[in-house]
């Protein structure tokens, strides 16, 4: 191309600034002293036989690994993440004390609707720095097994045998 005097033009981009952001709480300190005080989240896809993509958000507590609340839908939403987080509130016993959600920096959980949701319910944010997987490890190796031990494993046709293999 250099001899034929063709140049490519790379096209334009500024990085943008996030929305909000909050500290990094956890420090990639994973360990827990006690249940239901610090929480992973993150989403992730999975896909059915005929190629489509269905979009997983799991919740896990550090203390034990435990997931406590995950949900599965076909697209990726703040609404998603929101519902996830009702669900990890419904399971769990009344927590009188603010909780750290430690998430990425993803346009979900940076969200108006989101963090008003978690102001509104004493959980408080942390986040990974931009571009860095290692911050958020445990839920990473989460959903590493679950795919490389269940979905993986299997061609889902529909979404509901997808479903109810993630569930189990």
């Amino acid at each position: 191309m250099k001899r034929l005097g063709i140049r490519l033009k790379k096209p334009g981009y500024r990085r943008g600034k996030p929305h909000i952001f909050f500290e990094n709480k956890l420090q990639r300190e994973f360990q827990a002293e006690r249940a239901n005080h610090k929480r992973c989240t993150d989403f992730t896809y999975l896909f059915l036989k005929n190629g489509e993509t269905r979009c997983k958000c799991s919740i896990a507590d550090l203390y034990d690994r435990s997931v406590i609340a995950s949900v599965t839908e076909r697209k990726i939403t703040s609404g998603l993440a929101i519902r996830t987080l009702k669900k990890a509130l419904e399971s769990q016993p009344q927590i009188k004390e603010e909780w750290i959600l430690h998430s990425d920096q993803g346009s979900r959980y940076t969200s108006k609707a989101f963090v008003e949701f978690c102001e509104s319910v004493h959980v408080s944010q942390s986040m990974s720095k931009a571009g860095s997987p290692y911050d958020n490890a445990p839920m990473e190796r989460y959903f590493n097994t679950l795919k490389n031990e269940c979905v993986n494993l299997y061609e889902f046709q529909t979404e509901e045998a997808l479903y109810q293999a993630v569930e189990d």
